[in-house]
């Protein structure tokens, strides 16, 4: 069996980084060491347990990081392993994110950073993990298990952006007010909702930022604006969104993960085609992820992020108003404003 303390990989060629790095981290967990990417790969083809996760310097002898994490990417029992990266600021970042790193640890090391962003990437392992066995699974109790592990990702993705797990909880309150108010009027959307399975399309929400797993903190906790590759970094947590959830199972023979991956993948399209990460249109959007978009502005306006503080409800509303038929769904806009009150006491309800 595996050890209950877990493992953790430093690879760097230099022997000081190591040392420095086993020390921060040695009273949490197990620690093994390699000084390149040839003898790092040696070590986890020797392994029976993988660790964890990864700390893989970009520059060494013999084999460099990036070609060692090449090659894991082709290795069906590695290409999994998170790999947080040791390197400079600014050193090779949009690439490696290109490619899958999950994170980055900056040289000099700060103590309290390297373990928060190695804790953070072990928990959210963990809750993948978890994931694949429930999916594997495929029983009643698994399905309810599935949805425990589901809501708690999503909570642990919100803790790491400083949130608390009620962002989670607005948000899917909001898409039920909406989807319950757009059967209950006989909208044009009515029959095509009562198909989609009102329930399931509120669960999925949850998922809508599960790729922000691949977002450094650098970029997911910076108070204030982004400047423009920090965005466009920011932008991928769509695309890498749906990776993470196709890999939890089959998404056509399954309508919640179907639903997880349009609403991830979506959420941040536009009406009028000015969204990201395809640029679709109108109904091109599917219209979970349509839905989704409404809740997830609406919460963002209302609520303080660290990047931003919380505007007044009514301000609120007129900038989803101003937004209908660019931004937003017109029909769904509309039942954003004649809910208002609703979404309104979800927001006071369970407020962070």
């Amino acid at each position: 069996m595996p050890d209950k303390v877990p493992t953790v990989l430093v690879v760097d060629d230099i022997n000081t980084n190591i040392e420095i790095l086993e020390e921060i981290l040695k009273d949490d967990y197990n620690i093994i060491t390699a000084n390149n990417g040839r003898q790092a790969l040696e070590i986890l083809g020797d392994s029976v347990y993988l660790p964890k996760i990864i700390l893989l310097d970009v520059v060494m002898p013999e084999m460099t990081g990036r070609e060692m994490f090449e090659l894991m990417k082709t290795n069906e029992r590695l290409k999994r392993l998170p790999v947080i990266f040791i390197t400079t600021e600014n050193e090779f970042e949009s690439e490696l994110l290109a490619a899958g790193a999950v994170d980055f640890i900056y040289k000099p090391f700060n103590p309290e950073i390297v373990k928060l962003r190695v804790r953070n990437q072990i928990e959210l392992k963990n809750y993948s993990d978890s994931l694949e066995h429930m999916v594997a699974l495929k029983t009643d109790e698994a399905v309810k298990t599935l949805d425990n592990a589901l809501q708690g990702l999503a909570n642990a993705i919100e803790h790491r952006n400083l949130e608390s797990g009620e962002h989670v909880r607005r948000t899917q309150f909001f898409v039920k007010a909406l989807v319950d108010y757009l059967i209950d009027t006989e909208s044009l959307y009515a029959e095509e909702l009562k198909l989609l399975q009102p329930n399931i399309i509120m669960k999925s929400m949850a998922l809508h930022d599960v790729g922000k797993i691949a977002i450094p903190d650098s970029i997911l906790l910076k108070p204030g604006k982004l400047n423009i590759d920090e965005y466009e970094i920011m932008k991928t947590h769509t695309t890498r969104g749906k990776e993470i959830i196709e890999e939890l199972g089959d998404v056509d023979s399954s309508l919640y993960l179907k639903h997880c991956e349009d609403i991830c993948y979506g959420h941040h399209e536009r009406w009028d085609g000015n969204g990201y990460p395809r640029q679709l249109k109108e109904k091109e959007i599917p219209l979970a992820a349509r839905i989704a978009a409404l809740a997830d502005v609406y919460d963002a306006l209302v609520c303080t992020r660290v990047y931003k503080a919380a505007i007044p409800y009514e301000a609120a509303l007129e900038i989803i108003t101003s937004g209908k038929g660019t931004q937003f769904d017109p029909i769904i806009a509309d039942a954003v404003v004649q809910i208002h009150e609703q979404f309104m006491e979800i927001s006071q309800k369970y407020k962070s």
